[in-house]
């Protein structure tokens, strides 16, 4: 039999469901998730292996109108993922009237590789509202299979992986077969920790964090690690840190039991908290984290 493989990249709105979906079809959770937008960062990707077959997921950070040298950062990996995609898997959801980035949505219909538009969510409207929502899609991008699904309760994800492997075009793997992402741990371990900082903070003061893990030593029966939070201002900082350290001894605890579960493992967490003003508008700063 001939061995398939290529890259399946996804792309749509803030808070429509990517890395939920993309977790969901890797069977591992490698893209954080909360309920806040623009979470994902970066282009992150996910390899799923079989013996006939590899696949790239790669999950990219909600399109968005740019605000920071940060959000433009953003964009250049959506665009990435439209110009070398085998397969792109678009994303919408019920409550979604139109893609709320135009230009993306043109660059979409004028692809010449199979797109699969995905209406999420369809459990939380009425069967008459996602009827309308699919008709919609259907019109807007003539050429895609739009299908209705529910990312969060695993609804009609089977038939995605079916044609997806129907569209993958025939080839050797890109990657080892051992492999499950081309990033290395400390990625993993600093988006957990960002993950955590969303899920305990509200507001802006998430938004303007950034993780950058300084020390990982994997000794024999514990792994240690000291990471740093970074914000913008001494304002960030102390809600960070909380009352009596509080805030960010909650963090680091949420934080270590997901590593652990990650690397299987027990973990030594530190986590310190330092300000470099205005490190989402600066270009230089960026490329120091990574962007």
């Amino acid at each position: 039999m001939s061995h398939k493989s290529g890259f399946v990249n996804i792309v749509g709105s803030p808070n429509v469901g990517k890395s939920t979906l993309m977790n969901r079809l890797l069977g591992e959770k490698l893209s954080i998730v909360t309920s806040k937008a623009q979470t994902t960062r970066h282009r992150i990707r996910g390899i799923l292996n079989h013996e006939d077959y590899q696949i790239v997921f790669s999950d990219t950070p909600g399109v968005v109108n740019a605000a920071y040298e940060l959000h433009q950062s953003m964009m250049r990996y959506v665009s990435s993922s439209l110009s070398d995609a085998d397969v792109l898997l678009f994303i919408t959801d019920v409550f979604e009237d139109t893609m709320n980035h135009v230009e993306t949505l043109e660059k979409i219909k004028e692809l010449k590789v199979p797109v699969i538009c995905l209406v999420n969510k369809m459990d939380l409207r009425d069967q008459k509202v996602v009827a309308d929502r699919l008709a919609h899609w259907q019109k807007e991008l003539p050429n895609a299979t739009v299908l209705p699904v529910s990312a969060l309760h695993n609804f009609n994800v089977d038939p995605i992986m079916e044609l997806i492997l129907e569209k993958l075009p025939e080839s050797p793997a890109f990657f080892d077969k051992e492999a499950i992402s081309d990033r290395p741990m400390r990625f993993f371990i600093s988006e957990i920790i960002r993950e955590k900082i969303f899920l305990n903070l509200k507001k802006e003061v998430p938004y303007a964090c950034e993780v950058e893990v300084t020390e990982y030593i994997e000794e024999e029966n514990i792994i240690r690690i000291r990471a740093n939070i970074i914000v913008e201002r001494d304002s960030q900082k102390g809600i960070l840190i909380g009352a009596k350290g509080r805030q960010l001894k909650y963090i680091g605890i949420d934080s270590r039991k997901d590593i652990e579960k990650f690397v299987d493992k027990h973990v030594f967490l530190e986590t310190f908290v330092k300000v470099d003003k205005d490190w989402r508008s600066n270009e230089g700063k960026l490329k120091k984290y990574g962007y």
